[in-house]
């Protein structure tokens, strides 16, 4: 479809994909996390999701590598939380493999469900106590879980989220260690991509305009972000777990029975 050695895309289909970078980017932006989290089901709808992840795989770096750059104290923060990034690369190069070898698809009623779960203890107001007591071994099985989903479906921040709403952490702590570790996850991608030959430099060449479209989406988005409390983000947060759960669910169905 969009890449070399596919049939040549429509009109639509690049119109498709601008418009799903655009507002995914935007979305990030202003939450500071949701570019491959929203992108990655909607263009799957269109396209093999391995090759929604090379379509996705630069502008996702550079919105993460930007993101946790334009981030005040941000080796503070990575600083007390680097171990989350060291599990998502081992994660995220596990989840790349199976994504090279296996279908994909397999994974995402798993992790609706996962989140869908969450969000049940949430209302009821039960809580992950252990994630405080054990901080080292929740770093590394919510680590090791989002790198692998990372290389799997492209969603990294779910496991995080849940991570850090059990920790209190602050909204900017949160945006800065989510794109780190998505960041490092996504470097480890390329390099298993790169090796087993799904990367090249016409692919290289054909995803590089779909970068300057993210960007674009990012700096809107991050003008928002600013007038939005932590109580609001949280909130959205939660929202934007229930409807990431309902897109991977309703993405499975349709290839599973379509």
């Amino acid at each position: 479809m969009i890449l070399p050695g596919v049939d040549t895309p429509a009109t639509w289909e690049w119109v498709l994909v601008v418009i799903v970078v655009g507002i995914a980017a935007f979305a990030h932006g202003a939450l500071g996390l949701g570019f491959p989290l929203l992108a990655t089901p909607l263009l799957a709808v269109h396209m093999d999701v391995r090759n929604v992840m090379l379509v996705l795989l630069l502008p996702t770096i550079a919105i993460n590598g930007v993101s946790v750059y334009k981030g005040r104290r941000w080796r503070t923060s990575i600083g007390t939380y680097w171990p989350l990034a060291v599990y998502a690369v081992a994660g995220s190069w596990l989840g790349t493999r199976l994504l090279v070898q296996t279908d994909p698809n397999q994974f995402k009623p798993l992790l609706a469900v996962m989140i869908w779960i969450y969000l049940l203890v949430q209302r009821h107001g039960l809580r992950i106590r252990w994630i405080n007591r054990h901080p080292g071994a929740a770093m590394a099985v919510f680590g090791l879980t989002a790198g692998l989903f990372a290389g799997t479906v492209n969603v990294t921040a779910v496991p995080l989220i849940i991570f850090f709403l059990e920790t209190k952490a602050s909204a900017r702590i949160m945006v800065q260690v989510f794109n780190f570790c998505f960041l490092c996850a996504k470097l480890t991608q390329g390099t298993v991509f790169a090796k087993a030959g799904l990367i090249d430099a016409p692919v290289v060449a054909s995803t590089l305009p779909w970068v300057g479209v993210a960007l674009l989406g990012l700096t809107a988005g991050m003008l928002l972000r600013s007038r939005i409390d932590a109580r609001t983000y949280r909130a959205w947060l939660r929202k934007l777990l229930f409807v990431i759960a309902g897109l991977l669910m309703g993405q499975w169905t349709l290839h599973h029975w379509g």
